[in-house]
C-alpha cells in the first residue's frame, strides 16, 4: 500500500514539473497564429465614391422576382375542393373593395387596388410596407 502512495506523488510531482516547465515556456516564447485569410471579401465598409455603390447596386436589378397579388384567402375541404366546377363561386375572407396584398418572393411588400388599363387588370399601389413593419408583421407584434 506504501508503494502505490508513492508511486502516486511521483506521478503528481511529474505533473507539477511539467505544468511549471509548461509555464515557463509559454512565458518565454509566443505563439503567433497564422494569418489567415477571410473566405469572402469584406463588404462592411462603406464605398468612398456614388457611381461604386450604384454599380454594386447594378449587379442586382436582373434578378428576376415573383410578384403575386393576392385578392383573398379561403380554406376548402378536398371534397368541396373536388365539386368546384365552370361557374363555382369561392367566397373569400376579404371583402369586396379591400385593398389587395402584393408579395414579392411570398413576403408582403404593399397593398393596392384593381384597375383596368386597356381591357386589361392592373393595381395601382396605394401602401408600400416598410421594413421596419414588415420585421413587426413578422414578430406578431
Amino acid at each position: 500500500m506504501a508503494t502505490d502512495q508513492v508511486e502516486e506523488q511521483i506521478t503528481e510531482d511529474d505533473w507539477a514539473a511539467a505544468m511549471q516547465e509548461q509555464a515557463v515556456a509559454d512565458a518565454g516564447f509566443s505563439v503567433q497564429p497564422a494569418a489567415t485569410k477571410a473566405p469572402f471579401q469584406d463588404f462592411s465598409h462603406q464605398p468612398a465614391d456614388k457611381a461604386s455603390s450604384m454599380n454594386d447596386f447594378d449587379m442586382i436589378l436582373d434578378i428576376p422576382v415573383q410578384i403575386t397579388v393576392e385578392l383573398g384567402r379561403t380554406k376548402l375541404s378536398i371534397r368541396n375542393l373536388l365539386q368546384l366546377a365552370h361557374g363555382s363561386v369561392v367566397e373569400l375572407d376579404t371583402l369586396a373593395g379591400e385593398p389587395m396584398d402584393v408579395l414579392v418572393n411570398g413576403t408582403l411588400i404593399a397593398q393596392g387596388e384593381v384597375v383596368v388599363v386597356n381591357d386589361k387588370f392592373g393595381i395601382r399601389l396605394t401602401d408600400i410596407i416598410t421594413p421596419s413593419e414588415r420585421v413587426r408583421k413578422v414578430r406578431g407584434l
